[in-house]
């Protein structure tokens, strides 16, 4: 259960403890794996609604004139329900005075382009393996396809957005990781962000490939979750969101009751070294500690296969993901 607004959650309960009971009567609850078969407007009455609009009023005046940086991947940007769901939440936010930037991936496109055009994706230790062709392709479909599809559906949503990726404005510079022998890919070294100020002061959603450069201009393929962590910190915002394809930070991968409500830098620190948080929750870990300590006020990791995941976390007194702060 979170504190009402003082930006923290109260301590999540041990593991196969029992969850504090809501505050409220109604709680509006998303599947963790799937949504729900009917709309959660056909269950609700009137006076429901204009109850959730009033819980979630305070956190629209606390967050309002605030940047939240989403980072979008997974199972979200595959299924179309959903997508539409992070496109609305999206431009809710920013109907109602919050500023989203959105940092997106798009793994699954990539591939499929590879495929058709005859090049066999390759991965070494989850990375992908990046030579000349795939980068081409890379940027092609991340800068392209993937980005101006983004910033079609929020427009045709109603707002306002600007689609980019790391190479404009000189966004993103990063370093070829030649030490683990991957081709193309980059770790992310400098961030400009004074491009992605403009657009926001401006009233535009930015929409953020990411692709970077080095210092000779060689296009770079650079981790989203990294990118959208540097980018957060570049711009102080408020929060950084990463969406993936599980609940939160949980004791027990597999037993979604065991999911942290709030950890703290300390506390994160601890559940990797106990080996708690561990593959490929660790550089999402380590990406909102290092967010963290460069000045963002919080970080949170939820579920993208949640339906309004984004306003579940950002907007209720529960929220439903896991929230890092200092």
């Amino acid at each position: 259960m979170r504190a009402s607004l003082n930006g923290r959650r109260i301590a999540a309960p041990a593991a196969g403890a029992t969850r504090m009971a809501a505050p409220r009567p109604l709680r509006l609850r998303c599947s963790a794996v799937a949504a729900p078969e009917k709309p959660v407007t056909a269950v609700l009455s009137q006076l429901d609604r204009v109850s959730i609009l009033a819980e979630a009023l305070p956190y629209m005046q606390k967050f309002a004139g605030k940047t939240i940086v989403v980072k979008y991947g997974g199972a979200a940007m595959k299924d179309p329900t959903l997508k539409a769901g992070v496109i609305t939440d999206l431009v809710l936010l920013w109907t109602v005075g919050i500023r989203p930037v959105l940092v997106h991936g798009g793994g699954p496109e990539i591939n499929s382009w590879l495929t058709k055009l005859g090049i066999q994706p390759e991965f070494k230790n989850g990375l992908r393996v990046t030579d000349g062709p795939t980068m081409e392709v890379v940027e092609m479909v991340l800068g392209g396809r993937v980005n101006k599809s983004l910033v079609s559906l929020i427009q045709q949503a109603g707002g306002k957005a600007v689609g980019l990726c790391g190479k404009d404005g000189d966004l993103l510079r990063a370093r070829q990781m030649v030490e683990k022998d991957i081709g193309y890919v980059g770790e992310v070294t400098r961030v400009d962000a004074t491009l992605l100020r403009s657009l926001v002061s401006s009233g535009y959603i930015p929409v953020v490939a990411t692709v970077a450069t080095d210092e000779s201009g060689q296009a770079l393929n650079v981790n989203a979750d990294t990118a959208a962590g540097e980018i957060a910190a570049a711009l102080q915002a408020e929060k950084l969101i990463l969406m993936t394809d599980v609940p939160g930070v949980l004791r027990d991968k597999d037993d979604v009751s065991t999911k942290f409500a709030e950890l703290n830098i300390k506390r994160s620190r601890e559940l990797m070294q106990e080996g708690i948080i561990a593959g490929g929750m660790i550089p999402k870990v380590q990406c909102c500690v290092r967010c963290i300590s460069q000045g963002v006020n919080a970080t949170h990791i939820i579920d993208g296969r949640s339906r309004h995941s984004i306003l579940m976390e950002l907007l209720t007194d529960e929220g439903v993901g896991t929230m890092i702060t200092g």
